[in-house]
């Protein structure tokens, strides 16, 4: 359950909300020699204003790859280079962006209550299975059980505030 909010937490985080945040381009992999990488392990990621970032690889000749990436890559953004750092302009938000956007965080945070949902019903299963074969009580079982729906009651409760969170910071202008 732990994992799950955690993927949560790292999809949502390279979600665009108006902010630049290294974590947009932690999906975006750039050919580096034949071998696909993570931006992030071929170039060093700043945020010097709120609403720009700054790329500077290590490798002068991977500022075309890093480029051609970024074109690429689903957040449609388009970066300037001046031969030594790529720039990353965050434009605002429309307000039908944000809506849409908004919509997706609902949609990722219910695919992960569905997760946690799931978890929960493979352990009562196991815990029938246990009782089944003898390895524990009916009352051990159930008491197991109420365990188990508390865990997915703090994890539902943790998603909702997480997805409310970044659904806050998606709408404020």
């Amino acid at each position: 359950m732990k994992k799950t909010l955690e993927s949560l937490r790292k999809d949502l985080a390279s979600l665009r909300a108006g902010r630049a945040t290294p974590a947009l381009l932690e999906k975006i992999t750039v050919d580096y020699y034949g071998t696909p990488t993570p931006i992030n392990q071929v170039a060093n990621i700043s945020v010097p204003e709120p609403r720009l970032l700054v790329i500077q690889p290590w490798d002068r000749s991977m500022i075309a790859a890093i480029e051609k990436a970024i074109l690429k890559s689903d957040l449609g953004l388009t970066p300037s280079s001046d031969g030594v750092v790529i720039r990353l302009a965050i434009p605002r938000l429309t307000e039908e962006r944000r809506r849409e956007l908004s919509r997706v965080v609902k949609k990722k945070a219910e695919e992960a209550k569905v997760a946690i949902r799931n978890i929960r019903r493979d352990a009562n299963e196991g815990l029938k299975r246990l009782a089944k074969e003898g390895g524990i009580s009916e009352d051990e079982e159930k008491k197991r059980q109420e365990e188990v729906q508390k865990l997915t009651t703090k994890y539902s409760s943790e998603i909702d505030s997480v997805a409310e969170a970044k659904e806050k910071e998606i709408m404020s202008v």
